[in-house]
């Protein structure tokens, strides 16, 4: 009797999300693409939004000027920004169901310390290497994360409190071998590191952008999909069993798809911080707990927060730049904070 009330609780549930969802989507990609045309237009070279539309449509300003700064410096950045929200966010949201723990995000359960760690070894000790071989040691460092976190929080069953905690503590470990490889490294190269450990989309060509795209082609279809077991894993594993899910297979899925997110955008931004718990967080309040309405909302506010804070550090100080990672701790530590605050009696 207590099964089919949860049934049928969880069907209403996604009713009432469903019908919420399209438009609340509809008005967030109306303020990305604003965001985006104000983040092209803003810099020591300014440009209006009428011009920035029709230089990205290919319809001739009258000033040549336009289409290099537009397509050559600013899109690729602002694009590889909103891609990498959309990674974060989606591997935060990914995370929370999986631990049904609000606090869960892969900056402090370890997988970006992880993914970091892998990166930083790539920048340091192979400077040369191609491009395409960031995205994938910082996926294989994060992969191995998550795997020893669940190895050693595996009790007849994986915990998700222990994953938590595990998590916690590998993540000062990798943080401790990475500051160490920083220390004894090539000044040259070093310095890159920490440009690059900041978080910040400095610098993006197109060549990150379509070294990027594929991880989103492929893993975000994957977390839409596999929505509806999330769901049902948030239930408890008990439940989730009761309504025919193989928990730890799916969510040894959901694991690789959130690590492989979170792995791509590290490899692509550098540690930009705590996207993976506002975004679900405030996705939430809008479209509920359902995940098949809050994964895609939870994707685009992700990447409008990244791509807000990249405007935010270029025009506070200009023409000093901030990492757009310093932008999103100093909004999401104090947002932390008040999360457990919040949840302490929880």
């Amino acid at each position: 009797m207590k099964l089919d009330w949860l049934i049928i609780r969880s069907e209403v549930i996604s009713w009432r999300i469903d019908r919420r969802v399209p438009p609340i989507l509809l008005s967030l990609i109306v303020a990305i693409v604003v965001a985006m045309v104000i983040n092209l237009g803003r810099g020591e070279y300014p440009i209006s939004a009428v011009d920035i539309v029709k230089t990205v449509l290919g319809i001739d300003t009258g000033n040549p000027d336009h289409a290099f700064v537009i397509q050559n410096l600013r899109l690729p950045r602002t694009l590889v920004a909103f891609m990498v929200g959309i990674a974060l966010a989606i591997s935060g949201t990914i995370f929370q169901g999986i631990t049904r723990n609000p606090l869960a995000d892969p900056g402090i359960i370890g997988i970006n310390a992880g993914a970091s760690l892998a990166a930083v070894t790539v920048i340091v000790l192979m400077p040369f290497a191609p491009i395409y071989t960031l995205p994938l040691s910082a996926f294989a460092g994060a992969l191995l994360m998550a795997g020893l976190i669940y190895f050693l929080a595996w009790n007849r069953g994986s915990s998700p409190i222990l994953l938590i905690l595990m998590g916690v503590g590998l993540a000062a470990i990798a943080s401790a071998v990475t500051s160490l490889m920083i220390t004894f490294g090539d000044i040259y190269n070093v310095s890159d590191a920490l440009v690059w450990l900041a978080g910040s989309v400095y610098g993006r060509t197109w060549e990150q952008v379509f070294s990027f795209l594929p991880w989103l082609i492929v893993f975000v279809p994957m977390a839409l999909t596999l929505a509806r077991h999330l769901n049902a894993l948030n239930l408890g594993d008990d439940i989730a069993k009761g309504l025919g899910t193989r928990v730890e297979w799916q969510r040894g899925l959901l694991v690789l798809v959130a690590v492989a997110l979170a792995g791509a955008g590290v490899a692509t931004a550098g540690t930009i911080g705590f996207v993976g718990l506002i975004a679900p967080h405030l996705g939430r309040q809008l479209v509920g707990p359902n995940h098949e309405g809050l994964i895609p909302t939870s994707a685009l506010l992700g990447g409008m927060i990244v791509v807000l804070a990249d405007l935010i550090g270029r025009t506070l100080f200009a023409p000093i730049e901030i990492p757009c990672g310093v932008v999103t701790a100093a909004v999401g530590a104090p947002y932390f904070i008040y999360l457990l605050i919040r949840n302490r009696k929880k």
